[in-house]
């Protein structure tokens, strides 16, 4: 079982999300709607893959990626920011950050599945 871990601050899209990443019977998802709650399940749950919404109140993707990277417990988790900010510029910024990709958003339910793996392999 392939563990996601899908933060963002919208509840629909953290809906719409999971049950895209469900529709492949390996993975278990579970959806954070905070920066600080995903640093949290992060520690106790020790997901596979981290799909982070660069833009939240409280706390942006980034600030959480940070947090993430200086604790030893969840720096190796490859994260990938979700973003309607794609330009290529900002890309190879969050790629610099360390992030292991860049998913577009909107994202395409259909495909988000296949695109994580992508990440995964």
């Amino acid at each position: 079982m392939t563990r996601v871990l899908y933060v963002d601050d919208e509840a629909d899209i953290r809906e719409v999300a999971q049950m895209s990443l469900e529709l492949d019977p390996d993975f278990e998802v579970r959806p954070c709607a905070s920066g600080p709650e995903a640093i949290a399940v992060a520690a106790a749950w020790r997901p596979d893959l981290i799909l982070l919404d660069v833009m939240m109140p409280e706390m942006d993707g980034p600030t959480v990626f940070a947090c993430l990277q200086k604790d030893p417990a969840t720096a190796g988790i490859p994260v990938v920011f979700i973003t309607a900010r794609t330009q290529e510029a900002e890309v190879r910024g969050f790629q610099a950050l360390g992030a292991v990709g860049v998913l577009a958003k909107p994202f395409d339910p259909m495909t988000l599945a296949t695109r994580v793996r992508e990440f995964l392999e």
